[in-house]
């Protein structure tokens, strides 16, 4: 949801693709997989136009990883996050949207210390483990390979960087450098769909001024 907030990866995109295609947001803040899963199909139907859909993402694990005990309400178990993917997946191809078209995405890594400062603000306690976080994506990933989608595996990625703190902003949340971080990661891997799509009407320089029509018509 926040992907098209000022300086996000979503906006990045968008801002890129303006008259190519329309980047579409249906980020939801604070959803898992088990919900995400009952209402996918009333965001995309086959009338949604999956023949002119270049690339779909999805993007879970960061509130089905959290923790059980302290975050029942998110929490989703690991096999059943897995299997909440493969359905996703699944049902995106029942509306004729192909595995080559979708890119799942792991959750970024937790940078424990910060996000407890943010807990503690709400009395509460660390609800969430970067280790936990990391089987998430590995299972995402995993997913990924049996299904033969593409894969970003950000919690990998982040922290190749040993400091990835500044890849957020309350140590759960992307920064302004994370969103910059994953718009670009994203961008390598939709660069070879996108590069071959014309633009949508002439550049105005080349529109006939004398006889629009023949340009624009």
């Amino acid at each position: 949801q926040f992907s098209f907030q000022e300086n996000g990866w979503g906006a990045a995109l968008a801002e890129r693709l303006v008259r190519k295609c329309d980047v579409v947001n249906r980020g939801l803040s604070g959803y898992n997989t088990r919900w995400a899963k009952l209402i996918l199909p009333r965001l995309i139907t086959k009338s949604t136009g999956a023949e002119s859909t270049v690339a779909i993402t999805i993007f879970f694990g960061a509130n089905d990883s959290a923790l059980k005990d302290l975050n029942p309400k998110q929490h989703v178990p690991l096999e059943e996050y897995a299997a909440n993917l493969k359905s996703m997946i699944q049902y995106l191809k029942s509306v004729d949207v192909t595995e080559d078209r979708i890119i799942l995405i792991t959750p970024p890594p937790l940078q424990e210390s910060a996000w407890e400062k943010e807990c503690l603000a709400k009395a509460e306690k660390l609800n969430r483990r970067n280790a936990t976080t990391g089987e998430y994506a590995q299972a995402c990933v995993q997913v990924a390979r049996e299904c033969g989608t593409d894969v970003l595996d950000l919690w990998t990625l982040m922290q190749k960087n040993q400091d990835f703190s500044s890849y957020l902003s309350d140590g759960l949340h992307l920064s302004t450098k994370g969103n910059s971080f994953l718009a670009a990661q994203l961008w390598s891997r939709l660069e070879k769909k996108l590069s071959a799509l014309p633009s949508l009407f002439p550049y105005w320089r080349d529109v006939d001024h004398t006889n629009p029509e023949a340009s624009l018509l």
